[in-house]
């Protein structure tokens, strides 16, 4: 049987130079929230669910522009981005 992990991209940076990217564990993580792991999915990856709410987001206002979507959009850019750099940190220097 075919898993979604046979399709998934191969982390160049992890490939090259052994060392884990800011955006490493994504995909699987990815994966997991549609098999329902969310607890899995959070530790392989913790602003999977901070992204999935700001693309959904940013769906939406593709089609029906809200008024304020900017106030919307750029704090949750700026959360993402907070929690990404931070687990890369832990991720780089705690493990």
């Amino acid at each position: 049987m075919v898993s979604p992990e046979d399709y998934m991209l191969p982390c160049l940076n992890k490939k090259l130079f052994g060392v884990d990217c800011m955006g490493c564990g994504l995909q699987r993580s990815f994966a997991l929230v549609f098999q329902g792991e969310f607890t899995a999915a959070f530790h392989m990856y913790p602003a999977i669910f901070t992204l999935l709410l700001l693309f959904v987001f940013i769906g939406f206002n593709y089609f029906k522009n809200f008024k304020f979507a900017s106030k919307i959009i750029i704090p949750l850019a700026i959360i993402n981005v907070l929690i990404i750099v931070g687990n890369f940190i832990l991720k780089t220097f705690i493990n």
